[in-house]
């Protein structure tokens, strides 16, 4: 089963940008949806971004369109999730998952059954 592994993040003022990764282990994303989810702190996990490696489409939240893209990196095997413009209310621990083969790409947490360990993101004002 594919393993995911993430990247990136840290800390950045209102208005920056980070990219976080995501790569596969164990096996390749082919033929897997990759989406991203946030959670802050004392709130639910919240569907951010999400791509079908095969083909290319993609989906966001309302929260980020226009600030955020998701991308596929078949060359590393990984997904990327550039963000740009970040606001003091973006800061979350952010995880990629993984569906199972052949899953749709989805923004249902429960679609996602192999998770990356979480990466912080701090956005100060």
């Amino acid at each position: 089963q594919v393993q995911p592994v993430q990247s990136g993040g840290g800390f950045v003022q209102e208005g920056g940008s980070l990219r976080l990764s995501c790569a596969a282990s164990r096996r390749t994303f082919s033929r897997h949806a990759v989406g991203w989810f946030r959670q802050a702190p004392g709130k639910e996990r919240e569907f951010v971004a999400a791509i079908a490696w095969s083909g290319g489409l993609t989906d966001y939240s309302d929260a980020v369109k226009g600030r955020f893209t998701v991308s596929g990196d078949s060359p590393n095997n990984s997904v990327h999730l550039q963000m740009h413009n970040l606001k003091p209310e973006d800061t979350a621990v952010y995880y990629c998952a993984a569906a199972e083969i052949g899953a749709r790409v989805s923004r249902t947490i429960s679609t996602y059954k192999y998770w990356g360990q979480g990466t912080q993101v701090t956005v100060s004002s």
